[in-house]
């Protein structure tokens, strides 16, 4: 059969018409290859450096800056020199002259007491009487033993005697005269050990009357009627007795006016509680050495109290007429730490290390306090200091005027 010729004419016509190939490229030269390729692998080598140096950075500083926060940064003060005054005043505290607890001598029962506290009493005053019925029961049989001793001395005596005139006339040997005569001497000393056994329960019975040793006031009473009573200090103390008049003022006096201080001198004390009344007295002693820790000399005043105005266990002032003018120094009030030793101030050293130093106060002014001793006028105080801050830390000093504390 023959192909129609309009088919064919439609076959040519479907076909893609033709495409003209690109020119053909040279290859490229080996060397030129590998130099981009190099370039491209030091631009990412110099990249990664780049970033590692970047992030080192980063991590140097955001380590410094967390060194730096973790030191805490504290201001500080120096003290203020004031203009020292004649008159130096100091706190003290009042004590009795002679405090003593007062213990039984013998066991027994408490049979009744005669002094409360607050009484006066006199010395050699009776306080309390103790039933010591075994006491009692040993000293009857000590005496009844007495007895038996004693007759057997008069016995041995006159067996002694016989033997020494038999011994005249031969009637017996020289042995058995000696043997009674040992016999009476043996006598002799059972009755001096007797005695004596009973002089000591006589004396162990008369302390079931219990005396003052001294003239005061009962400041405690520790037992009543029907109590157990044990001697000596391992039982319960009676009674509790001080000597007030006069009364010890202990003082702690600052280096600085120490060399004014001599015993005999005068000196007032005032109490806050009788505000107008100074009540005199007398340096007694002091402790001829300074303190190695606060620096200060304790002294002691020896204040009359005849009419019991003042109170052991007061808190007073002590004034001094002092010739020397000693340097005062003011430090504020939020400046001062509390310690279980006393008083303390944190002082910041040239390395910028604290050091705890105790202080001396002496006036408190409301904003300020006067310091008697414990620092100078060049220490670097840090005012308000953390409760938790410790000796030998390290701080950062934050810039600060030199005015000084406020006034």
């Amino acid at each position: 059969m023959q192909p129609h010729p309009k088919s064919d004419l439609l076959d040519d016509e479907r076909q893609a018409p033709d495409i003209t190939a690109p020119p053909p490229l040279p290859p490229a030269r080996p060397r030129t290859a590998l130099l981009l390729l190099g370039l491209v692998l030091l631009l990412l080598v110099i990249g990664g450096v780049a970033a590692m140096l970047m992030r080192m950075r980063d991590s140097h500083v955001l380590a410094d800056e967390t060194a730096h926060n973790s030191i805490p940064t504290v201001a500080v003060v120096h003290p203020l020199a004031e203009k020292p005054n004649e008159e130096l005043v100091l706190p003290g505290s009042l004590q009795a002259y002679v405090e003593s607890p007062i213990y039984a001598r013998t066991n027994g029962y408490l049979l009744r007491w005669y002094k409360d506290i607050g009484s006066r009493v006199a010395k050699g005053e009776l306080l309390a009487d103790i039933d010591t019925p075994e006491v009692d029961q040993e000293l009857m049989q000590a005496r009844a033993t007495r007895q038996q001793v004693a007759a057997q001395l008069d016995l041995a005596k006159i067996n002694a005697d016989r033997y020494v005139g038999l011994r005249q006339s031969d009637s017996v040997s020289q042995q058995e005269v000696d043997q009674q005569t040992s016999g009476y001497q043996q006598a002799q000393a059972n009755l001096a050990a007797a005695d004596a056994n009973v002089r000591r329960l006589e004396e162990l019975e008369s302390f079931k009357h219990v005396y003052a040793p001294f003239a005061g006031v009962i400041t405690k009473r520790n037992v009543d009627p029907g109590a157990l009573i044990n001697a000596g200090g391992t039982g319960k103390e009676l009674f509790d007795m001080a000597k007030v008049d006069p009364l010890r003022v202990f003082v702690s006096v600052p280096q600085n006016y120490a060399p004014a201080i001599k015993v005999g001198m005068d000196a007032w004390v005032t109490l806050p509680e009788l505000p107008g009344q100074k009540f005199k007295g007398t340096v007694a002693r002091t402790a001829e050495a300074i303190d190695l820790m606060t620096r200060t000399l304790l002294t002691e005043v020896d204040v009359p109290n005849p009419d019991g105005k003042l109170l052991p266990g007061s808190f007073g002032e002590v004034h001094f007429n002092t010739a020397i003018n000693a340097q005062k120094l003011t430090i504020p009030v939020n400046a001062m730490l509390f310690r279980q030793e006393g008083p303390h101030v944190a002082v910041v050293g040239s390395d910028n290390k604290v050091r705890l130093q105790a202080i001396t106060i002496g006036h408190d002014y409301g904003t300020t306090l006067e310091i008697l001793g414990g620092v100078g006028p060049a220490d670097r105080i840090i005012i308000n200091p953390a409760d938790s801050i410790e000796d030998g830390e390290t701080v950062n000093v934050a810039p600060s005027n030199s005015a000084g504390p406020p006034s």
